[in-house]
């Protein structure tokens, strides 16, 4: 296992029996439908645990970590978001930037990936999934990891926690740190990178309430060729990220809780198109956003009723040389929430819960709109089906300034003033259950998106065009997972099926909304191979749909990450390990004319005390 898990728990001691054979204590990984947790090119990032999540089709520029696009059930990089605790997590520049949390994992829960109704309830500004966490309570452990690797990497991460016996109101003191740098010259030319970051948090906890106050920097630069436009261009991107959140959370008893956040990001962009080409006192692509929220969510059981609400205004800025052709350049966004939910006991012990409601979503710079959430479940005691549900949710979300300020008649990127807000509709039908030692769960669901922003393609002009299109999507999916005291496996499959109308408007070809996946198989296999040692593989492979702007890699494709690790029992806490990214040097473009990023292989040691 990598060394960034060691740093997400409280490692037990390691017991050695007489027989030889070593006991692995138990962690919290970031993710249990994940393998290999951390990356093999770069330092462990929220990302990373997503790119092989059987519910999240992942596209990267160089590495995950350097640019991710994270897409659920056949939507866009836009329409997915990100929530820290109670609070949204975006970038008003830019999707491509919603991923940029400069969080260390270890501080975090696993990642919940969010759909159906539950989406109506988190995170805002968001259509077709969200990736939810959690802050993680502190303990007294830490960690630190070296490793080196092809193409001149060169990795460091450490982290500490202190968990004192100290009270505050009856709450205990606690804080953490951690710190990470990689560098590398790429897999590729001209894909070199160099990331940092840094974290404090403290934290207040008792048996059922946690406070915690949180900071962040994280800087990357980054380069790759046809980073964002197919015009054969050495592009680099400068990312330095700041995050400060304030979150508290009180658990009610009986799935009963209260939650509140307030956060404040600064994201400073500064895109080349050319690395190469002489930059004057005004870069032309450089980008400062800066966004302030609070939100607050909770549920309450009131006699038969469960009361379930959110509410969350976020306001932002932004300052730019080059996104100066739109209306604005500030705007407040929010959203209320209320959905009860009644539930009915049969005597057979199964029960029948009923959910129905709506969210407002309104915006300083645009109409409002009011969106109903149902569902309807019933769930089986001790059986194989455990859960069935229907539900049918709306939600809507607003487009970002590069859509809306970029030139509609000049330079690389040609956005559009006028787009309105997006409206997704989203009818699903699904099942979980058990049986012969497996879990799992499945849904067939059916989108209406109407007025997502698109970036497409037209021959014989020189840039991406920003346009609003109609697209019905239709799709299943299905996670299964089992273990045995030997290992673990996670299955997944996605399949997806896509109409589209442009309104009219000349399109030969689509960056995001048609590039997707028809067929995705996800499989994570955990050995746990005895003797301190244990190999473990993720996979993915895909049928994508054809795209005339991938010009490598065709439309079929199997890419793996493989990982072993060795435990000395003579050695507590010390862990050796070897990692493969892309071990069959698939050159897939996962983004439509983006070169991929090839195989990585690195090997590092790392300490938990």
């Amino acid at each position: 296992m990598k060394a960034a898990i060691a740093m997400a728990c409280a490692l037990l001691p390691l017991t050695v029996r007489a027989q030889g054979t070593v006991t692995l204590p138990k962690v919290t990984v970031h993710s249990p439908r994940v393998a290999n947790q951390t990356p093999a090119g770069a330092f462990a990032m929220p990302v990373s645990a997503l790119r092989f999540e059987p519910q999240v089709d992942l596209h990267a520029r160089n590495l995950a970590e350097g640019q991710a696009d994270v897409t659920i059930r056949g939507g866009i990089f836009e329409n997915t978001g990100f929530k820290l605790g109670a609070s949204t997590t975006l970038d008003p520049q830019t999707g491509h930037y919603f991923a940029e949390i400069p969080v260390a994992p270890a501080m975090l829960s696993a990642p919940e990936i969010v759909t159906g109704a539950d989406l109506a309830l988190s995170a805002t500004n968001s259509t077709a999934g969200a990736v939810a966490y959690g802050w993680r309570p502190v303990r007294t452990t830490g960690a630190a990891s070296l490793a080196v690797g092809t193409h001149d990497l060169r990795r460091a991460e450490i982290y500490q926690g202190f968990s004192s016996g100290a009270r505050v109101g009856g709450l205990r003191l606690a804080a953490d740190v951690a710190a990470a740098h990689s560098e590398s010259e790429g897999s590729i030319a001209l894909g070199d990178h160099r990331f940092e970051r840094v974290n404090l948090r403290l934290q207040l906890a008792g048996t059922a309430a946690q406070t915690d106050l949180f900071a962040g920097y994280q800087a990357k630069f980054f380069g790759w060729p046809n980073l964002y436009t197919p015009f054969n261009s050495n592009e680099t991107e400068n990312l330095q990220t700041v995050l400060v959140a304030l979150n508290h959370r009180a658990d009610l008893g009986g799935g009963d809780f209260f939650e509140a956040g307030a956060s404040y990001r600064r994201n400073k962009d500064d895109y080349a198109f050319n690395r190469f080409a002489a930059v004057g006192a005004v870069h032309p692509f450089q980008h400062t956003t800066w966004v302030r929220g609070a939100a607050v969510s909770g549920r309450r059981t009131v006699g038969e009723l469960a009361l379930q609400v959110r509410a969350e205004v976020l306001a932002d800025e932004l300052r730019s040389t080059s996104l100066t052709f739109g209306r604005f350049h500030a705007r407040t966004v929010t959203r209320f929430g209320f959905v009860p939910e009644k539930t009915w006991n049969a005597t057979d012990g199964s029960r029948t819960t009923v959910k129905a409601g709506a969210t407002h979503d309104d915006t300083n710079r645009g109409g409002a709109a009011l969106s109903p959430v149902f569902e309807i479940a019933r769930a089986f005691p001790a059986a194989t089906l455990r859960r069935i549900y229907a539900s049918y949710t709306q939600t809507t979300q607003i487009p970002t300034y590069t859509a809306l300020n970029s030139s509609a008649a000049a330079g690389l990127f040609r956005g559009n003033p006028n787009l309105g807000r997006e409206t997704s509709r989203n009818f699903e039908i699904g099942a979980s259950g058990a049986i012969a030692g497996w879990s799992g769960q499945a849904a067939v669901f059916w989108r209406r998106d109407d007025a997502l922003v698109d970036w497409t393609f037209r021959r014989g002009v020189t840039a991406r065009a920003a346009n609003p299109v109609d697209i019905g999507i239709g799709g299943f999916e299905a996670v299964a997972r089992r273990s045995w005291p030997a290992g673990d496996v996670v299955l997944g499959y996605t399949a997806l099926s896509k109409d589209a109308d442009y309104r009219g408007a000349a399109v030969d070809a689509s960056f995001y909304a048609l590039n997707y996946a028809r067929h995705r198989f996800t499989a994570a296999f955990t050995f746990r191979l005895g003797h301190g040692i244990e190999l473990r593989l993720d996979n993915v492979a895909r049928v994508q749909a054809a795209n005339l702007l991938r010009v490598t890699g065709g439309n079929e494709t199997i890419v793996s990450s493989a990982g072993l690790a060795y435990r000395p029992g003579a050695m507590r806490g010390l862990e050796i390990s070897l990692q493969i990214d892309n071990l069959w040097d698939s050159d897939f473009q996962e983004v439509p004319a983006v070169p991929a990023a090839r195989r990585q292989v690195s090997a590092g040691a790392a300490y938990a005390w």
